[in-house]
């Protein structure tokens, strides 16, 4: 039993620093704020009210997406942490895709317009014509 001792030691210290570097490379977790979690509660209920007035089970709208069926629970329930790829899959697949390309839209964004407009010059000068050159001219 003595004999195991160091070895247990060793061991647990080698599990402990591969714990460490995994928690040094893994990105922090993304802890999305109340407004963000109520919209994606919102997304999500939608997306199922939509499967459901279309009378599609959630077998067939996860194979569509190409998702798992738990995935699409998840999605459902508006995690935030499904990705939006897996999101966008869904929407295509209940035929809801094209009004995502429309969100950040910038004929739609009313406040990066007029700070658009705010950064553009008062004041503009026309630039005078320079004279054509005949072909046998030189400067």
């Amino acid at each position: 039993m003595a004999d195991n001792g160091p070895r247990f030691v060793n061991f647990v210290l080698h599990k402990l620093r591969i714990k460490a570097h995994e928690e040094a490379i893994m990105p922090t977790p993304h802890f999305p704020t109340s407004g963000v979690r109520r919209v994606l509660r919102k997304l999500g209920a939608d997306i199922r009210d939509a499967r459901r007035r279309r009378r599609l089970p959630m077998a067939v709208v996860a194979e569509r997406a190409f998702t798992s069926r738990s995935t699409l629970q998840r999605v459902e329930q508006g995690d935030p942490a499904v990705g939006i790829g897996i999101y966008a899959g869904v929407l295509q697949a209940l035929g809801l895709l094209d009004r995502l390309g429309d969100i950040a839209d910038s004929s739609q964004d009313s406040v990066g317009q007029a700070l658009a407009m705010a950064d553009l010059p008062q004041r503009a000068r026309l630039r005078q014509p320079r004279p054509l050159r005949s072909a046998g001219e030189r400067s």
